[in-house]
């Protein structure tokens, strides 16, 4: 079963600062924290979501590949090298292989799937640049993303715990999602 679960996940003080809070305070921790340090955070969130998922199979393809994240309003460039099936922060300002660039909205809008990515890519709202095969095949993983929760929970916690987990994740509410920016 698939389900977005990033507004399930976020900490109960952010839902509750609405959308003019919500921009302040993520525009504050990216201004405030080196780029280092949101690749270092954002790699390790990503492994933990990606275990139990399609998707983790289909990095291999990218073994080796240089990804950069660079968030315009922000100012922020996040590294990441794709090494056995995972994400990994890069140190410092590396070369890379494949940049996708955007707004903080637009990339809020992609992970709580309110947009579709071919919709945020054709409408330049982001762009991929680089190599154009590693950027098609990222732009494709992003398109046919879906968060398999059960999968992610039984890869997690085991079979028995992910069954009683499941339903009690499924009854929390899902509250709105608001698009922050810097």
């Amino acid at each position: 079963m698939s389900t977005t679960l990033l507004p399930r996940i976020l900490p109960a003080r952010l839902r509750t600062l609405g959308e003019q809070g919500a921009k302040r305070s993520l525009g504050m921790l990216l201004r405030g924290l080196p780029d280092r340090v949101h690749s270092e955070l954002l790699s390790r969130l990503f492994n933990h979501l990606l275990k139990g998922q399609y998707l983790a199979e289909q990095l291999g393809e990218l073994e080796g590949k240089r990804l950069a994240i660079g968030i315009r309003d922000c100012r922020s460039q996040l590294l990441f090298v794709i090494k056995q099936n995972r994400l990994q922060a890069l140190p410092g300002k590396e070369e890379w292989d494949v940049r996708i660039s955007g707004d903080l909205a637009e990339f809020w809008l992609l992970a709580s799937r309110r947009e579709d990515p071919d919709t945020l890519f054709f409408n330049r709202r982001l762009s991929i640049e680089g190599e154009t095969e590693a950027g098609l095949h990222i732009k494709n993983l992003l398109d046919g993303m879906d968060f398999d929760l059960d999968a992610h929970l039984e890869a997690v916690a085991g079979k028995t715990l992910a069954r009683r987990l499941a339903p009690m994740l499924r009854r929390l509410p899902a509250p709105g999602v608001t698009s922050p920016a810097c």
